[in-house]
C-alpha cells in the first residue's frame, strides 16, 4: 500500500475531496486501458517475451496495474470511511509495498541493460539474454525487503485479537514505534542512493560511447542515451515518493486541509505520473513494439511490417 494513498478527510472537505477523486478513477482508468493493451501486446509476439528489456517492461506494466489498483482501492474506501478487516489491510499492504519498489528497481535493471547493450555489446547476450529470471528474482527480492522488516516487527509486536479487527486501511497502523518510521526511513534512502548512483553511472559511460560514436552507432547511442535520461527521470519521481511520507507528517502537523491537498498532489505526482511514463519511454518510443501494438489493436488492419508478426 503505497502511503500516499490514505486519504483521510473531514466533512468540511466533502465537495474537494469528491472532485479529486471523480479525476483520479478518470486518470486511473486511462492509465490501466492503455497499460493493458502494451501487455496483451507484449504476450501475443514471442519475440518480446524472449527479449530481457520486453521482459522487464511487462515486468513494469504489471506491478504499475497493481499498485494502481490497490491505491485507487484504498482511496475509494478512505473517502467512504469504510473499514475493512486488518488481516485484509495487511494483504493489501503487503502487495502494494512490494509493487512501489518493483518500478523503481526495475527502471533501474532496465537501465543496466541499456548501458551492457551499448557499452558491452559483445557480453550483452551472455549477461542479459540467458539471466532475466534472475534478475526478477534479484527485483523481487529487493523490493520485498523493507515489507518484510515492517511486517516482522509488527507480527512479533501486535497481538492476535488485534487481525480480527476492523479499521480504516492505513500504513500507519502497522507502524507501533517512532523508530520503525527511522527504519523504514533509513531502508528507502539507502535503495535512492543505490539506484541513483547507477542511473548517473550509467549515463556517463554511455555519454562517453556517444561521444566517440559514428553513423548509425551514433544514431542508436544516442537513443540509448535518451531512453537513460527518461528512466533517470521516471526513476527520479518512484524515489521522491519514498520521502512523501515523510514530508507529509511533517505538514500534519501545521494544517489538517493543507495535509489533504499536499498528499492529494504527492498522489498524482509521484504515483500516478511515473507509471503513465513507462508506456511512452518503451511502448511508444520503441518501433518494434509500436508496430506490434497497431497491428493487434486494429486487428490485423495494420500492414506496416505485418510479415514481422
Amino acid at each position: 500500500m503505497a502511503d500516499n494513498s490514505s486519504f483521510i478527510g473531514g466533512e468540511s472537505s466533502v465537495r474537494q475531496i469528491n472532485d479529486q477523486v471523480i479525476i483520479v478513477q478518470v486518470l486511473v482508468g486511462i492509465f490501466l486501458c492503455i497499460n493493458t493493451l502494451l501487455i496483451i501486446t507484449f504476450f501475443m509476439k514471442d519475440t518480446f517475451y524472449r527479449t530481457m528489456r520486453y521482459i522487464l517492461f511487462a515486468v513494469t506494466l504489471l506491478s504499475d496495474c497493481l499498485i494502481l489498483i490497490l491505491t485507487d482501492l484504498l482511496l475509494i474506501l478512505n473517502y467512504f470511511r469504510l473499514s475493512i478487516q486488518l488481516s485484509l489491510c495487511l494483504i493489501m499492504f503487503a502487495v502494494s509495498s512490494v509493487c512501489n519498489f518493483v518500478t523503481p528497481f526495475t527502471l533501474t535493471a532496465m537501465t543496466l541493460e541499456r548501458y551492457v547493450a551499448i557499452c558491452m555489446p559483445l557480453r550483452h547476450g551472455e549477461l542479459c539474454s540467458t539471466r532475466t529470471l534472475h534478475f526478477i528474482l534479484i527485483i523481487h527480492g529487493l523490493s520485498s525487503v523493507p515489507c518484510i522488516v515492517i511486517l516482522s516487527i509488527f507480527f512479533a509486536s501486535a497481538i492476535p485479537s488485534f487481525y480480527t479487527q476492523s479499521r480504516i486501511c492505513a500504513v500507519e497502523m502497522f507502524i507501533f514505534q517512532r523508530w520503525q518510521d527511522h527504519l523504514r526511513s533509513a531502508i528507502s534512502q539507502l535503495y535512492f542512493l543505490i539506484m541513483s548512483i547507477t542511473i548517473v553511472f550509467s549515463y556517463v559511460q554511455i555519454m562517453k560511447v556517444a561521444k566517440a560514436a559514428s553513423g548509425e552507432n551514433k544514431k542508436s547511442t544516442w537513443k540509448g542515451l535518451s531512453t537513460v535520461v527518461l528512466h533517470g527521470f521516471q526513476l527520479l519521481l518512484c524515489l521522491i515518493q519514498l520521502w512523501c511520507p515523510f514530508i507529509e507528517a511533517a505538514v500534519l502537523q501545521i494544517d489538517f486541509m493543507l495535509f489533504i491537498n499536499v498528499r492529494y498532489f504527492n498522489y498524482i505526482t509521484f504515483i500516478l505520473a511515473p507509471r503513465c511514463l513507462s508506456p511512452l519511454i518503451y511502448g511508444l518510443r520503441d518501433e518494434m513494439f509500436v508496430n506490434a501494438l497497431k497491428y493487434y489493436a486494429l486487428c490485423g488492419l495494420y500492414k506496416k511490417h505485418s510479415t514481422a508478426f
